[in-house]
């Protein structure tokens, strides 16, 4: 396979250019970017989900190693209607969760067309702080390719998608990177906006628009002191309050709490540039926009050329927004459930 550490975007993996065209009123980057977990469109999209939430059944999903995480799972035999063939997985971004509202809007059109749907949480988000003592990080990988395991073990006649946003779409390309070697059988993976350099994201956080390094900021240290509320004995995260910025937050975290000896061992723990999916054997897609304001573009060109691997990079969108009409389901939807249902 051919060796794309430093290939130029042109030479990135190929590229479908079905385009992405929203009204001039919705072009914006972050607009794009702020629009789908924007509260406004709860109403609207609650309507849209009341038959995936009201089928939906919470289980908890042994991970492996005592690891548990909780999902929701949706399926059109608890709907009244034929069993589906196709069960998809959704991967919420980081600090979102299982109803976060891109996660409710994918999972409510992919379920209206036949799909069974599981909304996973990662470690310690949504109300999972309990269930799991250490903190989550983002090189947790072995427990999300538990979940999908046991999910095929639970569902060994669906045809399984992964499909996430962000870091769950990072997370979505990994997993199938090792899907076969954890004897996992995958139909296909999917990522919108997926992170993947993270030492170039969390650059762009830093020192990019102050409203994603502070709403990140927010986000993180909340969930940190509900964490420390529940398990007092073991975490004092005051040096991680302290700080007031994503990198430093990251290495008093990286020092105290993980493995790693460093942040740069961090960080390269979950990249998916460079020779990471030059081996992938599942189908798999990449969803990506342009002018993400928090991924960088030039990233692209760092893609291992796989055959496998197909990009789908258009001007517009934004991060994870592909809104092209303010209360229905995005264009990212639509491609998604193309590549599903067909």
């Amino acid at each position: 396979m051919t060796d794309s550490l430093t290939v130029p975007l042109a030479a990135a993996p190929p590229s479908d250019t079905a385009g992405f065209n929203p009204p001039a009123w919705l072009a914006n980057a972050h607009l794009q970017s702020i629009l789908p977990s924007l509260r406004l469109r709860r109403p609207w999209l609650m309507r849209r989900a009341r038959e995936l939430l009201a089928c939906s059944q919470d289980q908890i999903l042994d991970c492996g190693a005592g690891v548990r995480l909780l999902g929701h799972y949706s399926s059109q035999a608890s709907a009244g209607r034929e069993p589906a063939r196709d069960l998809v997985v959704l991967l919420h971004g980081w600090e979102g969760s299982a109803d976060s509202l891109y996660v409710l809007s994918l999972g409510s059109y992919l379920f209206a067309r036949g799909c069974d749907v599981f909304r996973l949480n990662f470690r310690d988000h949504g109300p999972t702080h309990h269930l799991n003592q250490d903190i989550f990080h983002s090189c947790r990988l072995d427990e999300v390719v538990g979940a999908v395991h046991t999910l095929q073990q639970q569902f060994p006649d669906r045809r399984i998608t992964l499909a996430g946003f962000s870091l769950g779409g990072n997370f979505a390309l990994r997993v199938a990177a090792r899907a076969p070697a954890a004897g996992i059988r995958l139909e296909r993976a999917i990522g919108v906006c997926p992170v993947l350099s993270p030492h170039n994201t969390m650059e762009v956080l830093e020192h990019g628009s102050f409203i994603y390094h502070q709403y990140f900021i927010n986000k993180w240290k909340n969930s940190l002191r509900i964490k420390q509320r529940l398990f007092p004995e073991l975490y004092d995260f005051r040096p991680i309050f302290a700080q007031g910025s994503i990198r430093t937050m990251t290495e008093v975290m990286v020092e105290r709490y993980s493995e790693f000896a460093n942040l740069d061992a961090y960080l390269t723990g979950y990249a998916i540039v460079d020779h990471v999916l030059e081996r992938l054997d599942v189908p798999s897609h990449i969803l990506f926009a342009l002018d993400d304001p928090i991924i960088p573009a030039a990233d692209l060109a760092h893609l291992a050329r796989n055959p496998n691997l197909h990009l789908n990079a258009i001007p517009h969108g934004g991060h994870c927004g592909f809104m092209d009409r303010f209360s229905a389901e995005s264009w990212a939807d639509r491609q998604i459930g193309s590549l599903i249902i067909g």
